[in-house]
């Protein structure tokens, strides 16, 4: 077999410009491509893109599936309303010719957080714009079923929280992409977007619990088969969670 010869440019992409202390899949990666396809260039290894581990590298990940939640762009937040301009702000210590990890890091992972907060602002937002009234709900049997299946060791219970977040964030995903073709406008492209935050976090959650140690895929197999009966078992109550109506 022949193989055309060709060159191109190894590069992982938080080595890309950026003004969140690395770069990420934003416009400058973009741009990149664009250079390259100027100048000829057939190839971008871009490196392992998994969750970095022990000294920062994308060799050491501890998740061969997680995508690594430090190349998500934050402006794209930002324009989809996830996050406000202020929450952008540089931070003290970042610095555009170099990556410096203690500084990124907690930079990056306070602004994800804080886009699980802005869709719970959203929502109600949607809820006042529909004169839906909010109200509290009872504990739903879905959740009270995870929670009986924690472990009662620290450690263990640790690990179970992440990797129960993470099931709990899959299944919104699916009842997310299940609802959307139902559902026109405002809602249907609004649970799209929820839709994708879901992945991108169930995805974190995994990340952080094989951080935890050994065993954490072993454990989300146990823990999945008792998410799998509870979203699908007759449920008395409708929730968003919850399996087919009826029981008692």
């Amino acid at each position: 077999m022949r193989f055309p010869r060709a060159s191109g440019v190894l590069l992982h992409p938080t080595s890309l410009p950026g003004p969140h202390g690395a770069g990420d899949f934003g416009p400058d990666a973009r741009h990149f491509v664009d250079w390259l396809v100027a100048g000829s260039q057939k190839l971008w290894q871009i490196l392992p893109l998994g969750g970095i581990g022990p000294g920062h590298s994308p060799y050491m990940s501890t998740s061969a599936f997680a995508g690594n939640v430090l190349l998500i762009d934050l402006s794209e937040l930002q324009q989809q309303g996830w996050l406000d301009v202020a929450d952008l702000a540089p931070a003290p210590g970042l610095d555009d010719a170099r990556v410096d990890f203690a500084v990124m890091v907690p930079f990056r992972m306070s602004r994800l957080a804080r886009e699980e907060l802005r869709h719970f602002e959203l929502v109600q937002q949607q809820l006042a714009a529909l004169q839906v009234p909010f109200r509290r709900l009872s504990p739903s049997r879905y959740a009270e079923g995870l929670r009986k299946a924690l472990r009662h060791k620290e450690h263990e219970r640790r690990m179970d929280l992440l990797l129960i977040g993470a099931l709990i964030e899959a299944r919104s995903h699916e009842r997310f992409i299940g609802l959307i073709p139902l559902l026109g406008e405002p809602l249907g492209p609004f649970y799209a977007s929820l839709a994708a935050a879901e992945a991108r976090h169930a995805g974190l959650y995994l990340r952080l619990a094989d951080k935890r140690g050994e065993g954490a895929r072993e454990r989300l197999q146990q823990l999945a088969a008792v998410e799998a009966e509870l979203a699908v078992a007759p449920d008395a109550e409708f929730r968003f969670h919850s399996g087919t109506p009826g029981g008692s």
